[in-house]
Order: structure tokens, then sequence, then C-alpha cells
């Protein structure tokens, strides 16, 4: 049983990495598809939509950041808080990072056709980016409870 539990304890404090980075990914993707289509049908403004597209790739960030806050011997005491800060918290920044991608490519979409709404297409990116901070901010807090050793 204390294998089983370390193993759990390994895949969350490797996992929370693993998930943020899917997560940003797709969402980067999805944005940077939006972001081509647009530079095909716009004239200027070429940089504003690259820059949009990498706005899900901060969520990998704090999956690194957390990792490491998580960053202990693995025992049988340890693992269970591991495993849950590290699985949970990646699967909220895989989500936040996906959905984060989706409201950066309306964000484009919709600058391309009026730019002069381009920063409050914004506001639900930054949005989802605050519920993906919250998360970090709670993964970090929990992490200091986990027992070392």
């Amino acid at each position: 049983m204390n294998e089983f539990v370390i193993v759990l304890g390994w895949l969350g404090l490797y996992g929370v990495m693993a998930l943020a980075a899917v997560g940003s990914i797709i969402g980067c993707a999805v944005a940077g598809q939006a972001a081509i289509g647009a530079m095909l049908e716009s004239r200027s403004g070429y940089g504003r939509f690259i820059g949009i597209s990498a706005m899900p790739s901060s969520q990998i960030i704090y999956g690194i950041v957390i990792m490491f806050s998580l960053n202990r011997e693995v025992t049988a005491a340890a693992g269970p808080g591991l495993f849950g800060i590290g699985i949970f918290g990646g699967l909220v920044l895989m989500l936040s990072a996906i959905r984060q991608g989706e409201c950066c490519a309306s964000a484009i979409n919709a600058a391309k056709e009026k730019p002069e709404i381009f920063g409050v297409s914004l506001a639900p990116a930054a949005i989802v980016e605050g519920f993906a901070v919250f998360a970090f901010v709670f993964a970090l807090v929990l992490a200091a409870g986990i027992p070392s050793g």
C-alpha cells in the first residue's frame, strides 16, 4: 500500500507541470490559429495578434513553480498531499489555459473586425487568468503544509 501512495505522490509532483504544459500548448495553438487567420484578413496589427496568442503560456510557468514548491522527499505521509495538490492544481491550470486560448481567439477575431475594441476584448482572457492565479496561490499555500521527509 505504501508503494502505491508513493507512486501517487510522484504523479502529483510532476503531474502539475505536465498538465499545465498540455493546457498551455492547446491554448496557445487555438489562439495562434486565430492569429494566423486574422493576419490573412488584416493589413496591420500582426504583433498584437501574436502577443495575445501567447497569453495561455503563463499557466506552464505556474505549474513549474508549483512543482518546485511540492519538491520534497516522496513518502507515504507526503504522497496524498502531493497527489491532490499536483493533479487537481494541474487540471485547473490545464483547463484555464485551454479556455484562455479560446477567449484569446475570440478577442483576436473581434479585433480584426473592429480594432478599437482590442483592449476591452481581452477582459475575458484576463478573468480566466485570474482563476489560474487563484489556483496557483492556493496550491502554494497548501504545499507548505505537506510533511517533508
